[in-house]
C-alpha cells in the first residue's frame, strides 16, 4: 500500500496526506500489508484506507525511540532545546491551523470552528506551556545531615513511553500526551485511535520540520486489540498512557502488569453531576449546563451528564435547559456556523438512541430530543436530548453514554445533593451552582471527583490539573502534575565523612 493518499477535504480542495506509519522520521506501509478503512461521520461514507500497525511495526518504533532516548533526547541535550523544538512545533501548527482545523473537522465530525478555535487553539497553547516549563522542573536538596552527607534528588525521564489516544479530541489528546512526554525528555510511540487517525499521522511531518529529531515521535496507526495491545505488552516501553473507556483502561492495566510492570496512567470515563441549588442564577446555569453536554456533540468524558437541581428551581432551570438545546448549532461540520455536529459512528449513534429508549422504559421524561437529527442523511447525528426526573437505578443514570443526552432530576436538601452526586462508579469532574460562597466551599470539599467548576463548566487551562478519582482514572495530565506523569524521581546521597569499618 502507499504511505500516502489524496483526500477531498471542504475548504481545503484536494489534498495528499498520510496514511501510513511514521517511524525514524520516515513513512512505511505496514510490515503485514493489511489496513483500515475510516468513515466520514457526517455522510456514512468510507473515507481513508489506513495502514494497520503490526506487534512487529510497535517493535521497530520502540527500537528507534529508544535509540533518540540514548543519543538525541533524553538527557542529551540541554531542556531548553527540548523546550525550542516544541515552541517550533506550535509555531507550524499556528502556520497550519486552518488545515489543521479541516482535517480534524472532516474526520471526527465536529464543526471547522470549533475544532480551529477550540482543539487547535488549545493543543498549540499546551505545546507552548509544556515548552515554557521543559527547563522549570527541578529536584530537592535534602539538608538534614550536617556534614555527613549531601543529598539531593533527579528527577530523569522515564524513557520510551507508549500513548494511545482516543478520538474524541484527536488533535487535542496527541497534544495532552506528547507535550509534556517530550518537555520530560522522552520518546514516544504514539496509537491514535483507528476512527481519528489522521491529523496525529499529519502532526508527524510538522515534528519532522520543526527539527525533532528522528525516533523522538513515532506514529503507528492500528486496532486497540492488536496495535494497543502490542504497545501495552512491550517489554522495552517504560509507560504507557491512556484516554479512553474504562474497560479498555483495566485491559491495558493488566497487559502493562503481564509483561514488564510499566507505568500506567489512565484518563477515563465519566457521569460528571452537576449541583444546581435555589440561589443560583438559572439561565446561566442553563447556559454552562447546555455547553457542557452539547459541546462535541457530547462526546466527552467529563461532559455535565447528570444534573440534579433544587426543587425551587426544578421546573424552571429545565424551561431554561429546553431553550438551550433547541437552538444549538446543529449543522455540517464544514460549515462555519456548526458547533454540533454527528456522533463519531453509526455505532455509537446506535449506543445512544438504545439508552434513550432504555431511559424512556425506566421511566424517564423526555423533555426534548430524543431522535436522530432529520436531516441527518446518511450521517450520525442526534438530537441534544433532556431526560427528566430519573432515578438512580436507571441504567441512563449509572453509566456513560457518551452522547448529547442529559439526565435530570430534583433535590430537597444539600447531604440529599451530595449523596447522589457521589453515588458512581465515577469521579472525574462535577460542578456546583450556588451565589452562597460557604455552601459552594463545603460541596467542593465533599464532591469525589478530579475537578470541580463553581459558577461554570467545562473549561480547562494547560497549567491545570485534569484527571479522575475512582474509576475515572489514575494520575494526572496537564499541569506540573501532568510533566512528573513522565519523571522518574532518583535520590542521590553524597557522602562527605562518614567512614564505615567492616565488618559490623
Amino acid at each position: 500500500m502507499s504511505t500516502h493518499a489524496e483526500l477531498q477535504v471542504p475548504s481545503l480542495g484536494k489534498v495528499t496526506v498520510p496514511v501510513g506509519i511514521f517511524i525514524n522520521n520516515e513513512w512505511s506501509p505496514s510490515s503485514f500489508k493489511e489496513t483500515f478503512a475510516t468513515i466520514n461521520p457526517a455522510t456514512g461514507e468510507k473515507q481513508l484506507d489506513f495502514a494497520h500497525g503490526s506487534a512487529a511495526d510497535v517493535d521497530r518504533a520502540v527500537k528507534a525511540a529508544r535509540k533518540a532516548f540514548k543519543t538525541t533526547w533524553g538527557n542529551n541535550i540541554a531542556a531548553t532545546e527540548r523546550a525550542a523544538a516544541l515552541n517550533k512545533l506550535a509555531d507550524l501548527m499556528e502556520r497550519d491551523s486552518d488545515k489543521l482545523a479541516a482535517l480534524e473537522s472532516i474526520n471526527s465530525g465536529k464543526g471547522v470552528r470549533i475544532a480551529r478555535d477550540a482543539d487547535v487553539a488549545d493543543s498549540v497553547a499546551c505545546l507552548r506551556y509544556y515548552a515554557g516549563l521543559a527547563d522549570k522542573f527541578f529536584g530537592q536538596t535534602i539538608p538534614h545531615f550536617g556534614k555527613e552527607k549531601f543529598v539531593y534528588t533527579l528527577h530523569q525521564p522515564i524513557g520510551v513511553c507508549g500513548q494511545i489516544i482516543p478520538w474524541n479530541y484527536p488533535l487535542l489528546m496527541w497534544a495532552w500526551k506528547v507535550a509534556p512526554a517530550l518537555a520530560a525528555g522522552c520518546c514516544v510511540v504514539m496509537k491514535p485511535s483507528e476512527l481519528t487517525p489522521l491529523t496525529a499521522l499529519v502532526l508527524c511531518d510538522l515534528a519532522k520540520e520543526a527539527g525533532i529529531p528522528a525516533g523522538v515521535i513515532n506514529t503507528v496507526p492500528g486496532l486497540g486489540a492488536t496495535t494497543g495491545d502490542a504497545i501495552s505488552r512491550h517489554m522495552d516501553i517504560d509507560k504507557v498512557a491512556f484516554t479512553g473507556s474504562v474497560v479498555t483502561g483495566r485491559r491495558i492495566s493488566i497487559a502493562a502488569a503481564e509483561s514488564n510492570l510499566k507505568k500506567v496512567t489512565l484518563e477515563l470515563g465519566g457521569k460528571s453531576p452537576m449541583l444546581v441549588f435555589d440561589s443560583a442564577d438559572v439561565e446561566e446555569a442553563a447556559a454552562w449546563t447546555a455547553m457542557g453536554i452539547w459541546f462535541n456533540s457530547g462526546q466527552d468524558c467529563c461532559a455535565s451528564s447528570r444534573v440534579y437541581v433544587q426543587e425551587g428551581i426544578y421546573d424552571k432551570f429545565l424551561a431554561a435547559l429546553k431553550k438551550k438545546a433547541e437552538t444549538v448549532a446543529i449543522g455540517q461540520p464544514h460549515d462555519e456556523a456548526t458547533s454540533f455536529g454527528p456522533l463519531i459512528s453509526a455505532g455509537q449513534r446506535d449506543k445512544v438512541l438504545g439508552y434513550i429508549e432504555t431511559g424512556k422504559k425506566e421511566g424517564a421524561r423526555v423533555v426534548t430530543g430524543g431522535q436522530k437529527w432529520p436531516k441527518s442523511g446518511g450521517g450520525f447525528w442526534i438530537e441534544p436530548t433532556i431526560l427528566a426526573d430519573t432515578t438512580l437505578d436507571m441504567k441512563v443514570v449509572q453509566e456513560e453514554i457518551f452522547g448529547p443526552v442529559i439526565v435530570a432530576a430534583k433535590f430537597k436538601t444539600e447531604e440529599e445533593a451530595l449523596e447522589l452526586a457521589n453515588t458512581t462508579s465515577y469521579g472525574l469532574a462535577a460542578a456546583v451552582f450556588t451565589n452562597d460562597a460557604r455552601q459552594a466551599t463545603r460541596i467542593t470539599a465533599a464532591l469525589d471527583a478530579g475537578t470541580v467548576w463553581q459558577n461554570q463548566y467545562a473549561l480547562l487551562h494547560a497549567g491545570v490539573p485534569f484527571g479522575g478519582f475512582k474509576q475515572s482514572g489514575i494520575g494526572r495530565e496537564l499541569g506540573t502534575y501532568g510533566l512528573e506523569a513522565y519523571t522518574q524521581v532518583k535520590a542521590v546521597h553524597q557522602n562527605l565523612t562518614q567512614t564505615v569499618e567492616w565488618p559490623i
